[in-house]
């Protein structure tokens, strides 16, 4: 599991002006720490640091430790607010990781050997991804940056369920534990595009019928 580190401060300047002040001033980036045992805290992030973290995807499935004006606390990434046009972080939201108790939270799938999937190579199917993540339980320690879904003996027709993975040490599907089997992937006849003649596809003039009455 990747570690990554942010650096904080506390801010005792709350509301929507502040949070705006924030991001056009100082270039920072609003944010709230929930969950464990402690109050909500309100910190704010440098933007570049929040930028780089967000190039790695694994940032969104793995613990994060902030360094909130020297003292650390473990994380994971709860919500993230974007700007809607650029991009760019406007507030995110993080829940507290405490030792010894479980957390819940969205993995995302990877699905290996897709090129030598028999449905695809023997059967000239493709892939089709039907979940792009999993909600799971576990302790903070056994937490996986990935699902890992092994698509090499899957045939034409046939779908990979949840049921049909085998998790990770430690790791629970809360979806199993509802009786929900969500489809995870499955090996499709390939979509093939129908060209239609448009000459072919107009109905023949009747016999006789003058040019003028075409």
């Amino acid at each position: 599991m990747s570690e990554f580190t942010l650096n904080a401060q506390a801010r005792s300047d709350l509301g929507k002006g502040a949070s705006r002040r924030l991001r056009r001033n100082a270039d920072l980036v609003p944010a709230v720490i929930y969950g464990g045992d402690s109050e909500p805290a309100s910190i704010s992030l440098q933007n570049r640091e929040v930028t780089k973290l967000l190039l790695n995807d694994a940032a969104f499935s793995s613990i994060l430790v902030l360094n909130v004006d020297g003292k650390k606390e473990s994380v994971l990434i709860k919500d993230l607010q974007r700007h809607p046009a650029k991009g760019f972080a406007m507030h995110a939201d993080f829940i507290r990781i405490v030792a010894g108790q479980k957390l819940t939270t969205i993995i995302p799938v990877v699905l290996l050997n897709e090129e030598n999937c028999v449905g695809v190579k023997m059967g000239g199917g493709d892939i089709f991804r039907l979940a792009t993540e999993i909600e799971v339980t576990c302790l903070p320690q056994d937490l996986p940056e990935s699902i890992e879904v092994d698509m090499l003996e899957v045939d034409l027709n046939e779908t990979v369920h949840l049921a049909d993975i085998k998790a990770p040490k430690g790791v629970e599907f809360t979806a199993l534990e509802q009786d929900n089997n969500i489809a995870v992937a499955t090996v499709s006849p390939a979509r093939v595009e129908e060209v239609i003649d448009e000459e072919q596809d107009q109905p023949a003039a009747a016999e006789g019928e003058s040019e003028e009455e075409k």
